[in-house]
């Protein structure tokens, strides 16, 4: 693999586990990243779409922020 892969792999961050250990099997990373890049996109097309709206962009922004604090794990042990 490339290093310009590997690269565009870790664009987001180099994922851990609880452990601190690194996630390192390829599909997963590509998974988390893919996903990522598809949020941004929506993140970003919620922005442009409210200050078309005028609404405020503090506000988009704090909204944003407010959505992923209230995220929750359906996985907790």
């Amino acid at each position: 693999m490339s290093a310009a892969i590997n690269q565009g792999e870790t664009r987001w961050a180099t994922w851990l586990r609880d452990d601190a250990s690194v996630v390192s099997c390829t599909e997963k990373v590509k998974v988390m990243n893919e996903n990522l890049d598809e949020l941004k996109q929506m993140a970003q097309d919620l922005l442009e779409d409210g200050l078309l709206m005028e609404v405020s962009e503090d506000q988009i922004k704090a909204v944003l922020h407010r959505l992923v604090d209230e995220l929750h794990n359906p996985y907790q042990k």
